[in-house]
């Protein structure tokens, strides 16, 4: 029996830690964003998401990947996308980050990681031996709540593809 046991197990942890590919439902979530406020997927229904999941707060490519996306915000608005940046942050530290770089979309925490797991987007093991960072990842999630587009970077020095997303934006329109 407990054989069994940790089959499923290791079955429901594989499965969740599967990649998403285009076509896909969406995993449906509910953060807390950095005003303290609950902020579901499901709020967006009827619209095109775009979800961008970085390591962290305050470091190099992560204020540049999100200062890029505040500086385009308005092309984001043109094309009828709303924007979740996600992290596995504290609601606290995301607070001071959005207030010190002045972003214009929600910055939602992912303290407890599941959000991560399930669009695959989460290091097992990240720099310096922290454990549990999400890894720089875009997706689209379109009007329907289907999966349009989808980027997993390993290396979390690079950005995700902006032509790309913008590009499968103008296609949704």
């Amino acid at each position: 029996m407990f054989r069994l046991a940790l089959i499923i197990f290791y079955h429901i942890k594989k499965i969740k830690f599967m990649a998403l590919s285009i076509g896909d439902d969406a995993p449906l979530f509910t953060l807390k964003s950095s005003n303290k406020s609950d902020v579901s997927l499901n709020d967006y229904a009827g619209k095109n998401v775009v979800v961008l999941f970085f390591p962290l707060a305050f470091t190099g490519t992560c204020t540049k990947e999100l200062c890029s996306i505040r500086d385009s915000k308005a092309d984001y608005d043109a094309l009828h996308a709303e924007v979740l940046a996600i992290s596995v942050d504290s609601l606290f530290t995301l607070a001071k980050f959005k207030e010190d770089q002045g972003y214009n979309f929600p910055l939602l925490s992912d303290w407890n990681k599941d959000v991560s797991a399930a669009y695959g987007s989460i290091y097992d093991e990240f720099v310096l031996g922290m454990k549990g960072v999400s890894k720089r990842s875009a997706f689209i999630v379109d009007k329907n709540g289907k999966i349009r587009y989808a980027e997993v970077l390993e290396n979390a020095g690079e950005l995700p593809n902006f032509a790309a997303i913008n590009e499968t934006l103008q296609e949704l329109q």
